[in-house]
């Protein structure tokens, strides 16, 4: 089945969904980082900033058994719920009525945070249909929350109104992720069911493969973010004591990650690593110049150029490594939750180097951290390949024009029986939209279907796609 990059209604909602949590993520943090900084110093602020992000890989890491144990009657109320509490804490944030206040509203307001990014990570990876394009529309989706950030710090000058403005977003990010979920839930069943299934995955080696792939790209995700976190507090420390680094950056930061989407996606991501390692290493030369008396405007431009790059590589890789997992609402988002933790692990000592101007020690951090970055790297690309590229199956095995035939035998579907039964099997499309597809009425469609369950003895399109892939 081919794939083309095209905005049909799934790459819509995963545009939308990621997006709009960019946005409502990164304006949280601006509003934060202001409102905290009127009681505090520079280095507290920056601290401050790091925890917050610490609390958000919290709420990452909670929604994986948020999606397992709630029932799905319960979801959409635990949405909104969690969208009220999110709304709560931005106003008490914006009032800054003391600094222990501040602090625990966005404690809790970005632990909020987290948990929803968690859910559009995983609910996006799972709704589009093929990956091909996967960091085109990561890249388009981040470009797009920039740009809406860019319009809330320029258009809107009261603290009341920008929070007014993320409690807007808030309610549609809550709204849209019901949606989604509503919509793609056949889909999600699928992917829930292919994981579970792997679980009697016989290639041991394969599985241990898929482990090690995972855990070399979390761990690459670390050591990166202790490099661009670095530049993030430097720029920030600039920001929180007064300086104006003005809004251009926010358009640089746009445009990055688009290019980023587009360059990522040639050959089906197959240089991604690689291109991602390039800028890596101009990030760590750009902390070196930086330290050997550059001017800031070279260490702003860099951080800027590189954060996009970054943000895409690690959503697309992600979200692309989520598919061979068991828990894929899990990895979906580990991505985010990484950089958020590494933010938090190294806010203390990264605000101390910078304040105390050791520029030797800076350096040699700055290459040691790329050192490791080169030997995760080549260990996860060895993996990641493996995992995208496995062995050959046995020869016994039966190949899927074997397996396509063998199935219409056994259950005497007709050919157009089999061309709507592809259909059911491959996405969540509507009788409506199949019937689209094939160029058939409505009605005939759903003829098709009702002889499809009574052939297969199936009640659902999951049962249906069981059924075929343990036939």
């Amino acid at each position: 089945m081919k794939h083309h990059f095209v905005f049909n209604k799934p790459a819509i909602h995963f545009i939308l969904l990621v997006g709009i949590f960019t946005f409502v993520f990164l304006g949280a943090e601006y509003l934060f980082v202001n409102m905290i900084s009127l009681s505090v110093t520079e280095g507290k602020t920056v601290i401050a900033q790091n925890y917050a992000l610490g609390a958000s890989a919290v709420g990452f890491f909670l929604y994986p058994a948020m999606e397992r144990w709630v029932g799905r009657r319960y979801k959409s109320a635990l949405t909104f719920i969690l969208a009220l509490g999110a709304i709560i804490c931005t106003f008490i944030v914006q009032q800054h009525i003391s600094y222990a206040a501040t602090m625990t509203a966005g404690m809790v307001l970005f632990l909020l945070l987290g948990v929803f990014g968690s859910a559009v990570h995983y609910l996006a990876s799972v709704t589009i249909d093929g990956d091909n394009a996967l960091a085109r529309l990561a890249g388009i989706a981040y470009a797009l929350g920039i740009l809406l950030q860019y319009a809330n710090n320029n258009l809107v000058n009261l603290e009341v109104a920008e929070a007014a403005f993320l409690s807007v977003f808030l309610a549609a990010l809550s709204l849209l992720v019901i949606r989604t979920r509503q919509a793609g839930q056949s889909r999600i069943e699928m992917t829930e069911t292919a994981a579970l299934a792997s679980k009697s995955e016989t290639d041991i080696s394969l599985t241990r493969k898929k482990r090690t792939a995972g855990i070399m790209l979390a761990l690459l995700v670390v050591l990166m973010a202790c490099v661009f976190s670095t530049l993030d507090n430097a720029v920030t420390l600039r920001h929180a004591g007064g300086t104006d680094i003005g809004q251009w950056p926010r358009l640089l930061l746009a445009l990055s990650g688009l290019a980023a989407g587009f360059v990522f996606d040639i050959r089906k991501r197959k240089y991604m690593g690689l291109i991602m390692y390039c800028v890596m290493m101009m990030s760590v030369l750009s902390i070196v110049v930086l330290n050997l008396g550059a001017p800031f405007l070279i260490g702003l431009v860099v951080f800027y150029l590189s954060s996009g790059f970054f943000v895409v590589f690690f959503t697309a890789g992600f979200m692309e490594l989520s598919r061979h997992m068991r828990l894929p609402s899990l990895w979906a988002g580990m991505g985010r939750a990484m950089n958020n933790v590494s933010a938090a692990l190294i806010a203390s000592g990264s605000v101390a180097l910078l304040s105390t101007g050791n520029s030797l020690a800076a350096i040699v951090i700055a290459l040691v951290l790329f050192v490791a970055v080169s030997v995760v790297m080549a260990v996860y690309t060895a993996g990641m390949n493996a995992v995208k590229e496995p062995k050959e199956p046995p020869a016994s095995q039966k190949s899927d024009e074997e397996r396509r035939e063998a199935f219409i035998a056994k259950y005497g579907l007709t050919e157009r029986e089999w061309d709507v039964f592809s259909q059911m099997i491959s996405s969540d499309s509507s009788a409506q939209e199949i019937a689209d597809c094939l160029f058939l009425s409505k009605r005939t469609v759903e003829r098709h279907i009702s002889a499809l369950y009574e052939k297969t003895g199936t009640k659902s399109r999951i049962t249906m796609y069981l059924l075929y892939r343990n036939d």
